[in-house]
């Protein structure tokens, strides 16, 4: 590093400290650092910082070196070389020269100051491939004490402890995944994931399980004192159309759910920051939490933040989707976004709709007839340009409708499917189990498919609805079909089920969250939407995540012809596929879209919140 080099960098950090002492947090706008170098596909997930460095880990084994010095493009961020292309999810260490980061298929790496090794995991089989075995469990945190020890943590409850010279797994509790680790000075270690998980690990060297009555999915977790904890995670809510953030207290042996006026979405990381603690989380939320109070801080960014760089100099960082590096720094004041214009008149259109009720479903039939369908048994037809209630099937909440050719079906809540002739609805089929169904699809009045909670799939064979194997417990929310041999269904963590005629089998998409629908033209040309703005495109080989820079959750996608598509979502979201490129259409309102259908006539109806119908 030259002289004039570490010169800039002492600057950078010189002025982070004078930003710190001369603006309160939460008046400090927090802004994008430019010219970072991470593209807009990459996620960074985690950094550290001390001794005049930073760091930065993300997607596809990037890591970013603060330099101080811009090179030919700009840019003050060196991407260093390291072993392999795993993602790296978490990084830590007691020095410049000795950090480990961990991340994907269990890779482990060391940095001495010089170059990284890879220390474990990433483990290949004779045909170049992951190997299925303990050593490629994923690992999403790692945290150590002042005598070097580092504890690391991952799905199916996975601890692995490292000594100062090798890494062993550790006997764990449980087999749910953890999402955090931290070291408390006493030598006791925390981890905390999903499903309220907290374990705790003595002097002893025996892990335990707390018994934390909240559900909560904790994603990361800040030791107060020796045996006290702020928690920061969420839950998903399908009422609420999504994750809700959620902060809980661990003290004196109790856990205390920390609750406020204003909702936040899922938070990510928690850090002390400014005689108080800093809070990020999905869509560029940060909020700043003292005695109980909560403050919301201004942010330039609406990229889900995935962890916060603790700076010596007492300011931060907080990093995440899309290459995202941010900083209330005054030494990084790139110009905001210019002030929005004119809006851009909206190609679609509110339509007149007989409920309030929220709309879960709309369906066009073979005969062009479109339906929706929603809560309190609300079903609704289109004649003549306009919606009109049908007879309500009971007083359950309608999630899904399909027009057989022999009959109108429609799903819902306690597993029941109706039919209607015309003029009455009758009861078809009962689950009996508390499972709603949450998609339909079908190719002929005897080939029928339903989706639903916990791995539900029936089958409609033309004489009676049969359950089939689907070989997971997560709920499916999607289901789109070719005919009734070529059938994918799309749920919880990036699940995806395809059906071959004879079995259900999972389908590999890359991303790890909640897909909510999935649509295509062809075999060769699917695609499947999600949480956080997730896109994924399938060409007949594999699929491919496909960057939307969006914020919010898309819940529906369908078209009518190649390269004509639509998706929709929270807050009012419209997507269209433009030639091989989704561009964010101006919307009617901000209330939510749940489901969207285009028409072979050409016209595209989407539905949602309070009986909302958009017609494009």
């Amino acid at each position: 590093m030259t002289q004039a080099a570490n010169a800039d960098r002492r600057r950078f950090f010189r002025q982070l400290l004078d930003t710190a002492s001369a603006q309160a947090p939460q008046r400090a706008p927090w802004r994008r650092v430019p010219e970072v170098g991470a593209g807009d596909g990459d996620v960074l997930w985690s950094g550290w910082a001390g001794d005049g460095e930073v760091f930065v880990v993300g997607d596809e084994g990037m890591i970013l070196r603060y330099t101080g010095a811009a090179d030919d493009s700009g840019r003050q961020w060196e991407r260093m070389a390291v072993p392999g292309n795993l993602p790296l999810h978490s990084l830590w260490g007691p020095g410049a020269d000795a950090l480990i980061a961990v991340g994907w298929m269990g890779c482990v790496l060391h940095f001495d100051g010089r170059q990284w090794h890879q220390r474990r995991g990433g483990v290949v089989d004779e045909n170049g491939r992951f190997a299925a075995c303990a050593k490629n469990t994923p690992l999403f945190a790692v945290d150590g004490n002042a005598d070097g020890e580092a504890w690391a943590v991952g799905d199916d409850g996975m601890i692995l402890h490292f000594d100062g010279r090798d890494w062993v797994q550790e006997p764990s509790p449980t087999r749910i995944n953890l999402r955090a680790v931290a070291c408390a000075p006493n030598g006791t270690v925390y981890a905390a994931g999903g499903e309220g998980t907290v374990l705790k690990r003595d002097r002893d060297g025996r892990w335990v399980s707390l018994e934390c009555p909240l559900g909560s999915g904790f994603q990361a977790m800040l030791l107060l004192g020796d045996d006290e904890l702020l928690l920061a995670g969420g839950r998903y809510f399908v009422d609420q159309g999504g994750f809700r953030g959620e902060l809980v207290r661990y003290r004196e042996g109790q856990f205390q759910a920390l609750t406020f006026n204003t909702p936040m979405p899922r938070l990510r990381a928690v850090k002390a920051y400014k005689d108080g603690v800093l809070i990020v989380g999905d869509q560029g939320h940060l909020y700043y939490l003292k005695e109980l109070r909560l403050e919301r801080l201004e942010s330039n960014s609406v990229h889900d933040l995935m962890d916060i760089v603790a700076l010596p100099t007492g300011e931060a960082l907080a990093v995440g989707d899309f290459g995202t590096i941010m900083t209330a720094a005054a030494d990084f004041t790139a110009a905001l976004a210019p002030l929005p214009g004119v809006p851009e008149r909206s190609p679609w259109a509110a339509m007149a709709s007989p409920t309030d009720r929220q709309l879960w479903g709309v369906h066009e039939a073979a005969d062009g007839t479109c339906y929706a369908c929603g809560e309190a048994g609300t079903v609704l037809m289109l004649e003549e340009g306009h919606w009109r209630a049908l007879p309500a099937p009971s007083e359950l909440a309608v999630h899904c409708v399909w027009d057989s050719g022999n009959g109108l079906f429609a799903a819902g809540q306690l597993g029941r499917i109706y039919r209607f002739d015309g003029s009455r609805w009758q009861l078809h089929y009962d689950l009996h189990l508390d499972l709603t169904i949450l998609a339909m699809w079908g190719s002929s009045p005897d080939a029928l498919f339903a989706v639903g909670d916990e791995g539900l799939i029936l089958h409609f064979d033309g004489l009676g609805w049969k359950r089939m194997p689907s070989g997971t417990q997560s709920a499916l929310y999607g289901l789109w079909g070719w005919d009734s041999r070529h059938l994918l269904a799309v749920g919880d963590f990036g699940l995806v089920l395809r059906y071959n005629g004879q079995e259900w089998t999972e389908f590999n998409v890359g991303t790890e969250n909640f897909l909510y629908g999935v649509w295509g033209p062809a075999l060769d040309d699917i695609y499947t939407v999600g949480l956080s703005g997730t896109l994924a495109h399938f060409n007949g080989q594999r699929w491919q995540l496909q960057p939307t820079r969006l914020r919010d959750d898309l819940l529906s996608v369908s078209g009518n012809a190649p390269g004509r598509a639509y998706a929709v979502g929270t807050r009012g979201c419209l997507l269209r596929l433009e030639g091989d490129q989704w561009v964010t259409e101006p919307g009617v309102s901000d209330h939510g879209l749940r489901a969207v259908c285009a028409t072979r006539g050409g016209a595209v109806y989407a539905v949602g919140d309070r009986g909302t119908i958009l017609r494009r």
